[in-house]
């Protein structure tokens, strides 16, 4: 029989339809206010990750080697630089940072927030501290220096050799070994050396680099006058050519106390010991080993020394030296430092 469609059914399919449309519109709603919640949250994340922070006037941190994010979120939370641990880790792990902040000592600006922190972290620069090693000391002086420098740690290992260090000040970070800043220390003589040697003089006296710092380091220790430097070594390189002794006091005075200031001077008895290796009034030829470590502009000197015929210097009372080509011209200089020496002793 022909007619229309079951009425239940029809009662059915409607209140089907009206649960589809109330469920969409509940899970539409649902997720507008799930994405109001996720905005105001990440709103409220961003404003207390950027608000200014704690730190009143700078200060600084010092974050260990090996340090993690969850350590050090901690330590600036303990320290009193950021409010909340969990919101700097949370967002620098959004962000993909945790693994680029770095160790060493940085300094935190005032009122610094949390995302200022975390750029200095991961993109500033750690304090540096300067390490100065002044030209002309020996291997053992300048270990007491990086003994007593109150931003680096650890032992040294080995005494270094004599002469295998380039003096200069070199910055580091607090925490730096010592024994690494005598590593650097060595490895920017020999990159000296490696980058010098090759463009020598010709006909130089000295067949080695070894050599060559042997000269510099008495070059170094008989004027601290840079100006002066290419000219001694001269003196030097002309007495080695022709076969000369060097008679260079401080030769004399490593060989008595290892380079230590001596508190005087040089007794007649110390000139004619033939018993000391360091003697350059006795033996010809160079010492040993060098006598300190010589710095770059006196390695330069000797492997580039300016032709001259000079054979012979002394100070001249000006805090620099006379330079002779003969042994008369040099005595005449002797004489005049001589009464000069008496003129002072005089007044004083």
């Amino acid at each position: 029989m022909d007619g229309d469609s079951n009425p239940s059914e029809k009662k059915t399919s409607g209140a089907l339809g009206r649960i589809l449309v109330w469920l969409a519109g509940t899970l539409i709603a649902l997720a507008l206010i799930a994405g109001l919640m996720a905005w105001g949250g990440w709103t409220w994340l961003n404003t207390q990750f950027e608000a200014s922070g704690p730190v009143g006037a700078e200060e600084t941190v010092q974050l260990p080697r090996g340090s993690g994010l969850i350590a050090i979120a901690n330590q600036l939370e303990r320290e009193g630089l950021i409010s909340d641990a969990r919101i700097f880790r949370l967002m620098v792990t959004i962000d993909g940072g945790d693994r680029d902040l770095k160790a060493g000592e940085f300094a935190i600006p005032e009122g610094a927030s949390m995302a200022q922190i975390y750029e200095v972290l991961r993109d500033g620069d750690t304090i540096q501290y300067p390490v100065t090693v002044a030209e002309g000391l020996t291997s053992a002086m300048i270990v007491r220096i990086l003994e007593a420098s109150p931003v680096l740690t650890g032992e040294i290992a080995a005494a270094p050799a004599e002469g295998s260090l380039l003096p200069e000040t070199y910055m580091v970070d607090r925490g730096t070994s010592r024994q690494a800043v005598l590593d650097r220390m060595a490895g920017a003589q020999t990159a000296l050396l490696d980058e010098l040697w090759p463009q020598r003089a010709d006909d130089l006296p000295y067949d080695t680099p070894q050599e060559a710092i042997t000269i510099a380091s008495i070059v170094e220790k008989e004027t601290g006058v840079g100006a002066e430097r290419p000219l001694v070594a001269s003196v030097f390189v002309n007495r080695l050519r022709r076969g000369m002794m060097l008679q260079s006091d401080p030769t004399i005075i490593y060989g008595i106390s290892q380079g230590e200031p001596l508190g005087r001077g040089i007794y007649r008895s110390e000139l004619d010991n033939a018993s000391n290796p360091y003697n350059t009034y006795h033996f010809r030829g160079l010492t040993p080993t060098p006598i300190a470590n010589p710095g770059e502009a006196s390695i330069r000197a000797v492997l580039d020394p300016p032709d001259s015929d000079y054979l012979f210097f002394v100070a001249d009372g000006t805090g620099g030296h006379a330079f002779s080509e003969t042994y008369a011209e040099h005595n005449r200089n002797v004489a005049n430092w001589r009464r000069i020496e008496r003129q002072r002793r005089a007044g004083n």
